[in-house]
């Protein structure tokens, strides 16, 4: 989970977290009942199945600012008010959450709606480059030590990184992963 407002937090969650190339989208995940003032979505979309335009008064004109601009720079320039979540056609692959079905993720969209006016974070898979998505507590965890995550949640737990004894592991293991 991250912030989808910030220019910055796609690349950062590529490069740092899931050790992938720089511009790879992110899905945003927004409140079921807020979705059709972020996207154009004429229906729930529970499970990122879905695809749908920013709705056009979160996007921005980037005529201006990349009329000049080529490759990774013109990917860069922001497309709309969240733009983590937002590819260069303007379009998202959205999750609708609804709180008779994930009370918890709900209420975390919720308050940050309520401490910023975004009921969007971004969501993404839990795993790295080259790997499967996280299946337990240890492989969740064997994540979070590895990577630049802050906070991991597991449940009623939240551990900070800060707090972590020092992650010991023999050889590499990014090697084992070939680029996508």
């Amino acid at each position: 989970m991250a912030d989808p407002r910030d220019p910055r937090t796609q690349s950062t969650l590529n490069l740092k977290t899931k050790f992938r190339e720089s511009f790879r989208p992110f899905a945003p995940a927004v409140l079921a009942e807020d979705a059709k003032d972020w996207f154009e979505l004429d229906q729930e979309s529970p499970y990122m199945l879905l695809t749908a335009r920013v709705a056009a008064a979160r996007l921005r004109d980037t005529e201006a600012g990349a009329a000049e601009l080529t490759g990774l720079d013109l990917l860069r320039v922001p497309r709309s008010t969240v733009p983590a979540v937002t590819h260069v056609d303007g379009s998202a692959r959205v999750q609708t959450v609804r709180a008779d079905h994930n009370t918890r993720f709900h209420a975390l969209l919720r308050a940050f709606r309520e401490q910023t006016g975004c009921p969007v974070l971004v969501n993404t898979s839990f795993n790295v480059r080259g790997e499967p998505i996280v299946r337990d507590p240890a492989e969740a965890y064997a994540c979070f030590m590895r990577t630049r995550i802050d906070l991991l949640v597991l449940g009623d737990f939240v551990l900070d990184k800060r707090d972590q004894p020092k992650w010991r592991e023999e050889g590499d293991w990014r090697a084992a992963i070939p680029m996508d």
